[in-house]
């Protein structure tokens, strides 16, 4: 039940660190042709660089997701000189340690919910028409189980992360006749740079427990290689012991 990735066009938004990251680089080792997107257009390069001393071709942009024109130029731009974007995923995410409701200021609210969720949407809303097109298309959404489960996040990052997941069902059934399927993964605690936005610092045993960003980018690219009759809507993980 798996299909191959070789020649496919994904485009990964959020790639300079952690889970985006992970999943490029793995998507591009499967053969598929990669596109890394972020505002860090430095860490893009060491990335692209790294993978081209492995034999291994990576494309990079630059671009805002809190910018539906920035993300509307860069889509144009791939679809104009790469090809139809088969696979889209969207691993861009922010926290604040500023979470309590006690605390949190008006813009501190804004702004998670600005990358979380409707960058999610400028993303969706930039690629839709060219999916439409080709008649065939998969989002992959990187959400959390905040998403889902009630915890201590923070009310904007579970709001964000509960509308990510509201998000990827209504495109889903909106798009499913023109081929179009979405997947919202909540993954659990993860050992990336958000955890550094955390209130309190986690310790060095639980963040050996938590779930590696490699593992995260596995789950996705096997989400992208389920064959076009076959849809995983929601997918859940957990570190078995963090």
């Amino acid at each position: 039940m798996s299909e191959s990735l070789q020649g496919k066009v994904v485009l990964v938004v959020g790639a300079s660190s952690g889970i985006g990251q992970a999943t490029a680089e793995l998507a591009a080792r499967e053969g598929a042709v990669v596109v890394a997107v972020a505002r860090r257009e430095d860490r893009l390069i060491a990335m692209k660089q790294q993978l081209a001393s492995e034999g291994i071709t990576l494309h990079v942009r630059k671009a805002d997701v809190t910018s539906l024109e920035e993300m509307q130029a860069m889509v144009a731009d791939v679809e104009k000189n790469i090809g139809n974007i088969a696979i889209a995923v969207y691993a861009s995410g922010t926290n604040t340690p500023q979470r309590a409701m006690k605390v949190m200021p008006p813009a501190v609210w804004n702004e998670v919910l600005e990358v979380n969720l409707t960058g999610a949407f400028h993303l969706a809303h930039a690629v839709l028409p060219g999916m439409r097109s080709a008649g065939a298309g998969h989002i992959v959404f990187v959400s959390s189980t905040a998403g889902a489960i009630a915890d201590l996040s923070g009310a904007a990052y579970q709001a964000s992360k509960r509308g990510v997941l509201g998000l990827a069902h209504a495109i889903r059934l909106e798009e499913r006749m023109n081929g179009i399927r979405t997947c919202c993964l909540m993954p659990g605690l993860t050992n990336t740079e958000l955890v550094e936005k955390r209130p309190e610092k986690l310790s060095a045993d639980t963040l050996e427990k938590a779930l590696q960003p490699k593992d995260v980018a596995e789950t996705i690219v096997h989400v992208m290689k389920t064959p076009a009759h076959v849809t995983i809507t929601e997918l859940l993980m957990v570190p078995s012991q963090a």
